[in-house]
């Protein structure tokens, strides 16, 4: 069956799109027309005004597009989502935020404090990773699901927890550095050891592990979330296998296997990142400290 019956709101969210928007106008007046008004002289840069431009497209893709409302119909679309919000997204959003508006909000109390103490690597990689586990337990997900509030609520909390998360490996900014070298790389191994268990658990389930994806009327309450009420009560669905021609435990198993692989595409590319940088790192170093031996300075 079409996604066309659910109609043209639930399918672009033209809300999202404008809220979206004028968020991204925001940030462009702030970064641009008012720097002056926060007494800073560093100009926003091609690159750092193309990865947040890039951050708000991949949201409004995730939550504003059809593949919101198919996250709703089927698992792997939700896992996509998950995945793409997750592990993707944050590295755009704090690679787009000037370093002067970093510093200015780490210095202030409310905002630093907790900030640096969330962001240390052990508290980021347990804090991300048990939310994100937490979530995909059956009862907590099912309920999570059907209530407006509070799925609004944890997908938030859960975002700025994958800030979090990716702060230690990818921040901007040279004071706050709290990983070097081989323990950025022992970080990404961590988190994608931590993330295994909740998508192992998923890919060898031998049956459907959720009411939202499985039985009808949680589907029809979960659906409710991005489909107006009073459209739903006047399509006649009987349940998911309406627009998917897999199994429920291979939506599932789909979902689990697709969550993985993009996980160990964005560690594995990031990991690479991190590498070649330590990497030329080490080697300046020895090459400045041979150049010194080679050619040590006269003492006056």
């Amino acid at each position: 069956m079409s996604l066309d019956i659910f109609g043209f709101n639930a399918l672009w969210s033209p809300s999202l799109f404008v809220m979206l928007l004028v968020v991204l106008g925001i940030y462009f007046l702030l970064m641009t027309k008012f720097r002056s008004k926060f007494s800073t002289s560093e100009p926003l840069t091609r690159k750092e005004a193309a990865y947040f431009t890039t951050g708000i497209i991949l949201l409004y893709i995730i939550k504003g597009s059809p593949l919101d409302l198919m996250g709703h119909l089927m698992f792997y679309a939700h896992m996509i989502q998950m995945a793409v919000l997750y592990l993707i997204t944050p590295i755009f959003f704090i690679l787009g935020i000037p370093k002067w508006v970093w510093r200015a909000l780490l210095a202030k109390k409310f905002f630093g404090k907790p900030f640096n103490f969330f962001t240390k690597p052990i508290v980021a990689l347990i804090l991300f990773n048990g939310l994100f586990s937490f979530y995909h337990i059956p009862l907590i997900f099912d309920t999570i699901k059907i209530n407006f509030w509070l799925h609004e609520g944890y997908t938030a909390i859960l975002f700025i927890v994958s800030i979090i998360m990716w702060w230690p490996l990818i921040n901007p900014l040279p004071e706050q550095e709290k990983l070097s070298g081989l323990k950025k790389v022992g970080y990404i191994f961590a988190d994608g050891v931590l993330l295994t268990p909740a998508c192992a658990l998923i890919i060898f389930a031998d049956t459907p592990m959720y009411a939202t994806y499985s039985d009808p009327a949680a589907w029809g309450q979960a659906l409710a979330l991005c489909v107006s009420p009073a459209l739903l009560s006047s399509l006649d669905l009987s349940g998911p296998e309406m627009f998917s021609s897999m199994s429920l435990v291979h939506d599932q198993q789909l979902g689990g296997v697709i969550m993985k692989i993009i996980q160990e595409i964005v560690y594995g590319y990031v990991l690479a990142l991190v590498f070649f940088s330590w990497y030329k790192k080490e080697q300046e170093e020895t090459d400045t400290h041979t150049e010194k031996l080679l050619n040590p300075q006269p003492i006056e």
